[in-house]
């Protein structure tokens, strides 16, 4: 069975199971999206369970982010209770990267190669445009600014990257407005990439939710647009903004080859796993060697974030050259920050 529309589709009428033969799935690879469609909230644990004893399921797969990953570690808690044989396993699936343990997550390096189009669109209008054009670019990354960062670091063209992980100092010596003043008199533009949930701290947290829990984010895009307007009028000048959003356009893409193997690989453990009698389990790439990880432990520290006095951080501050805003260490103090993921430190 293919369960359709998430946890819901276990049991609302109107989403009715598919039974994933060879035939239907035989070209799904080449495809963006799912199959199987997605939606947030609707799980129901007495409802799940029932509908696995109903159909005599042994294998559950679970596919998701850290979120997916707690509702099957419940349903696996709940078979056991129940004495029911059943295998779940899971497999990580988010494009933003932030399920902790694993090097990354099926999806990521294929959302990484769809930004450049947006990036370089960016860019284009941004030096097509005068007087002082900037181009700005709005990522996924709630929580979590890896599709940014690495997009900005396998650009090249970025002048100024923000990410939830790093505060953002809009005036002053280490403002990001006066850096792209200096940027664009300096090449006649200025490209700016910034995750979805960056700013925070300006712009205040919603106490609004989705149905899955999570805050509704601030319009950080729209923000920076006013901002970096207002900034060049301040100044005596103009700026020319361009604000491009490719979200949905970047997560819909298909899988590149990377993820594709990727993929494979991950599919094929799961099915390892499963067959060998474990359960409560996810597979995933750690340190180059594909594992089973106990989902409790995969969760735990999930969902992940950079690591703001790291190499990665480093890196993005010599190719964008941008002031650094993350507040320093203070004497005596140790950066405590693992993710258990060396590669991403």
């Amino acid at each position: 069975f293919g369960i359709r529309g998430g946890y819901k589709g276990f049991y609302d009428p109107d989403l009715k199971p598919i039974k994933l033969t060879p035939e239907i799935v035989e070209n799904i690879h080449h495809e963006g999206g799912t199959v199987l469609c997605s939606s947030r909230g609707g799980f129901d644990l007495e409802k799940i369970i029932a509908f696995i004893e109903k159909h005599d399921i042994k294998q559950l797969y679970v596919i998701g982010g850290d979120g997916t990953h707690r509702g099957a570690f419940a349903v696996h808690e709940g078979c056991m209770e129940k004495g029911m044989n059943v295998a779940v396993a899971g497999i990580p699936k988010t494009i933003d990267n932030d399920v902790d343990y694993i090097d990354r997550s099926f999806g990521f390096a294929s959302a990484v190669e769809a930004a450049q189009a947006a990036i370089r669109s960016a860019k284009t209008e941004a030096t097509c445009n005068l007087p002082n054009g900037v181009g700005i670019v709005k990522l996924m990354g709630r929580s979590a600014g890896f599709i940014a960062l690495h997009a900005t670091m396998a650009s090249g063209d970025v002048d100024l990257c923000l990410v939830p992980e790093v505060p953002i100092v809009l005036e002053g010596e280490n403002g990001c407005l006066p850096h792209l003043m200096r940027r664009v008199k300096q090449q006649g533009y200025a490209v700016v990439v910034v995750a979805e949930g960056a700013g925070e701290e300006i712009l205040g947290t919603s106490a609004e939710t989705d149905a899955s829990g999570n805050k509704i984010l601030p319009k950080i895009g729209e923000f920076l647009k006013d901002k970096v307007t207002d900034y060049f009028k301040q100044q005596g000048d103009v700026a020319t903004v361009k604000y491009i959003d490719p979200s949905y356009m970047v997560r819909s893409i298909p899988a590149n080859s990377s993820d594709s193997l990727y993929c494979m690989q991950l599919a094929q453990n799961a099915v390892h796993g499963a067959m060998a009698g474990f359960t409560g389990f996810s597979v995933g790439l750690c340190n180059n060697r594909m594992v089973l990880l106990p989902i409790p432990e995969l969760v735990a520290t999930s969902p992940r974030k950079m690591n703001a006095h790291g190499r990665t951080w480093e890196r993005v501050l010599a190719v964008t050259r941008q002031p650094n805003t993350v507040p320093p260490l203070k004497e005596g103090e140790v950066d405590t920050y693992d993710s258990h993921a060396p590669m991403l430190r």
